[in-house]
This record gives structure tokens, sequence and C-alpha cells, in this order.
């Protein structure tokens, strides 16, 4: 594909993060499965549940582009998956392996933050209403999951420190 307009820059973008946002769908249940601390496990199962919801935001999203919903793989995130179960499969303490899945987490949800951020503007600009009302949904979503993930670090990281 050429990428010639502003549009089909947001199209490329917009297939880039659905398949992102379906390497999630995959990936959280084995996070949530190796999560050791109770409120951190139910933090990755309850934001699986968000994720699918924004999978399905973003195949909406699409219809202001007149294309069809299309996944083009996502490099970073398949990279930051990597990365992650990389890090599950290592053997550790308990809350030292949580503040690994946090670190993991928090590096998809920025990489997510700057994506639906990028978008949001390209939506903005092309006119693109309801994708851009959908898009500012799902940016709010990984704003509020990054903001848990730090509070629930703060408890976290001092278990883990305690185990020095």
């Amino acid at each position: 594909m050429s990428l010639d307009t502003l549009a089909d820059a947001f199209y490329e973008e917009l297939q880039d993060v659905l398949s992102a946002e379906r390497q999630l769908v995959k990936a959280l249940p084995k996070m949530a499965e190796n999560a050791t601390n109770r409120d951190l496990k139910k933090a990755i199962e309850a934001h699986l549940k968000e994720t699918q919801e924004q999978v399905k935001r973003v195949e909406e999203a699409f219809s202001d582009t007149g294309r069809a919903a299309r996944a083009k793989t996502c490099d970073a995130m398949k990279g930051l998956v990597a990365e992650a179960e990389s890090a599950l499969e290592e053997s550790g303490e308990s809350a030292t392996k949580d503040a690994i899945i946090i670190a993991c987490a928090q590096k998809v949800e920025h990489y997510e933050i700057a994506t639906y951020g990028t978008l949001c503007t390209w939506a903005d600009a092309l006119g693109y209403k309801r994708a851009a009302k959908l898009l500012k949904l799902t940016m709010e979503e990984e704003e509020g999951a990054d903001k848990l993930l730090t509070k629930l670090s703060a408890k976290i990281n001092s278990d883990a420190l305690a185990k020095v």
C-alpha cells in the first residue's frame, strides 16, 4: 500500500492496532495465569475483557475509512508480547515476577497510548467523527489500565524489595 495521504497512514495504523489488540487478547490470559498477586490477576483479567471490546471498537472505526477492517501484523506488539512471554518462563520469587509482569504490561500500555493518541489526532484531522469517538474511549481505557498498574506496583514492588 502506498502512503500518499494521511487517510492512507490512518488506515495502515488502524490495521496495525487491530493486530496489536488481537495479539493482546491471546497474551493476557497467560499473564493473568502467572500473576500471583490477587489484585494484579483481577486487573489483568478485567483488562482482557476491555481489550476484547477494544478489538470490536477498532473494527468499527474502519467504517469511517470506507475500507475493510483488516489487521496488518503489528511487529512492535509481537516483540512486546515475546518479551513478556520470555519473562514469564523465568523462575523467580512471586512478588518479583509480579513486578516484572507489571513492567511488561506497562510497556504495552504506553505503546498503545502512543498509538491511540496518534490515531485520535489523525481521526480528528480527517473528520472521522465515529472513529475519533471510538478511539478516544479506548485511549482512556488504556490510560486507566496504566494508572491502575502504577498503583498496584507500589505494593508489589515493596513486597519484592522485602525478599531481598
